[in-house]
């Protein structure tokens, strides 16, 4: 399969745009749930937009790390020598930490606390460095 991904002259552009899709799903619904989790639009229950975001932004995840890694296959020696690359992937384990962190805390979904704030910034940093390291990837 890898050996027609790089044959085929469509196939890689297709999965990038499967890749940014993913990112869309992915950082919108983190944008939106973080935002309201820092003190906009207070009058939305955090649960309910919870539910109407993350699901959104796990599939949006799982789109794009099941792009990436096809992409990964087809240059993988090249990205492992990539420092922005080895970045990029050691971000996303960091987000994914954050976001374990946030959801393990008793009663995070009921009140936008200053913790669950630092959480919700760390998130849209995090997640911000990814993108653009994502960008940075072909130009180092």
């Amino acid at each position: 399969m890898i050996a027609s991904l790089s044959a085929h002259p469509w196939a890689y552009p297709a999965l990038e745009v499967v890749h940014l899709l993913g990112l869309a799903m992915l950082f919108g619904g983190l944008l939106v749930f973080e935002l309201r989790l820092l003190g906009l639009a207070a009058a939305l229950p955090l649960e309910a937009l919870a539910r109407l975001t993350l699901l959104p932004a796990l599939l949006g995840f799982f789109l794009c790390a099941l792009s990436g890694s096809l992409m990964f296959a087809t240059q993988a020696q090249e990205l492992l020598d990539n420092r922005v690359f080895l970045l990029k992937l050691g971000l996303i384990t960091l987000a994914g930490c954050n976001a374990a962190m946030f959801h393990s805390r008793r009663g995070a979904l009921q009140s936008a606390d200053r913790t669950a704030q630092l959480h919700g910034l760390l998130s849209l940093g995090i997640w911000a460095a990814v993108i653009i390291c994502g960008r940075w990837i072909a130009y180092s």
